[in-house]
């Protein structure tokens, strides 16, 4: 087995491609269920921040000569609380830092209550062609329950309002939520399916360490969440609502139409390259033959002081051995429906072991074809544990 810090190919992150990602940190509330470096701040000078991240975007690219950006992802926190001059500056500064792909995928984040009208025809104009818009449930109750600032009718209002702006429109929806039934969340996801958008990403709730809900659910407050086998089945009646309604899944949690996938997000799952710019940013980065995991400051007004004075906002990029590359592609990429390339991971330094990859196809869980490896629908379902036994063999 090899285990090398140059053991990553130079070349290898160009098979899926090069993103930016760029994180605003800003929420109006913080939702009880998020683990997000998101913040909730009374005033933002906007003029400042638009101007940190088009010097951190300019520094960076002097370090990344040679490259095409297929795709800029703003997320956050609400990215739709930016002033549309703020998304301007970001997308210059991307366009004169490299050049970009004839079709370079540009998505916003947007929360139903701050969708207006004005500003997101503004977005359009600055160059974002794809918004996700985090509707979580169709339900006024649940929506409570999860923390969040809109109803229902505001978020069927910004899917419609983004459907006529935007050539591509995705939203998320939460299930598996407290007191849900497989009919219940079969009837909402139906509804969602008949608004008409091209991608869903649709998670089951989970609730994480150090959020609101893991506090509320150690003191026993968060009950009439389902169990594992009703989670089950909500997950397979995603995957057959989804698929005959023309949006099959591509990835663990995501459904698109042909063509409509997130192109940002298979540069993750994938395992390609991105930039990481913002508060609490992850990035992966390919530089002679080794790969690099940075991560920039966390807490906003820190990253907004050392970006100015022009320090940089990660912090110490970790170096990748050959094998935490390959173990890191190979989790990445069998969540995707498609699987991820056996070949390209032996490259990078992993061996699995063959007698392990049998068992699991025998037992329903993986599929071997040439060259090609991937979880099957039921094995999606316990990835992790499937993840474990090919580390661990």
């Amino acid at each position: 087995m090899r285990d090398g810090p140059g053991a990553a190919r130079a070349e290898d992150w160009q098979q899926a491609g090069f993103g930016v990602y760029v994180h605003w940190p800003f929420c109006q509330a913080k939702c009880p269920y998020c683990d997000f470096n998101s913040h909730v701040a009374a005033r933002i000078d906007q003029a400042r921040w638009r101007a940190a991240y088009a010097a951190e975007i300019g520094r960076c690219a002097a370090g990344l000569p040679g490259r095409v950006v297929n795709t800029v992802f703003l997320g956050g926190g609400t990215p739709s609380l930016m002033e549309p001059e703020t998304v301007a500056a970001v997308l210059e500064a991307v366009r004169a830092a490299w050049p970009v792909a004839n079709d370079l995928e540009v998505t916003l984040e947007a929360n139903p209550s701050s969708v207006e009208a004005g500003r997101f025809a503004a977005y359009r104009a600055a160059g974002v062609n794809r918004i996700s818009i985090g509707v979580q449930a169709l339900r006024d109750a649940d929506l409570r329950r999860l923390g969040r600032l809109h109803d229902v009718a505001q978020a069927r209002a910004a899917v419609a309002l983004a459907q006529g702006l935007f050539e591509r429109v995705s939203f998320d929806l939460i299930y598996a939520r407290q007191d849900q039934t497989l009919a219940d969340w079969a009837a909402e996801l139906r509804e969602a399916l008949a608004m008409g958008v091209d991608h869903l990403s649709l998670y089951q709730l989970t609730v994480e360490e150090g959020t609101p809900f893991a506090a509320r659910a150690q003191a026993g407050g968060l009950r009439g969440l389902p169990d594992d086998d009703l989670s089950a089945e909500m997950y397979a009646v995603t995957q057959e609502l989804c698929e005959a309604a023309g949006l099959p899944a591509y990835e663990v949690s995501n459904h698109a139409r042909p063509g409509a996938e997130s192109r940002h997000n298979l540069i993750y799952w994938r395992s390609g390259d991105w930039l990481g710019v913002g508060p609490g940013a992850h990035g992966r980065l390919s530089l002679e033959g080794r790969r690099w995991a940075t991560e920039a400051v966390r807490a906003p007004g820190d990253w907004l002081a050392q970006v100015e004075r022009g320090a940089g906002d990660e912090g110490e990029p970790a170096l990748l051995s050959g094998r935490e590359a390959a173990e890191e592609a190979l989790m990445m990429g069998l969540r995707l429906v498609d699987g991820v390339e056996s070949g390209r991971i032996a490259a990078l330094g992993l061996t699995m072991n063959q007698s392990v990859i049998n068992d699991l196809c025998d037992a329903g869980m993986l599929e071997q074809r040439p060259g090609m490896l991937r979880a099957t629908a039921q094995g999606r379902l316990v990835l992790n544990a499937i993840l474990r036994q090919l580390l661990a063999g």
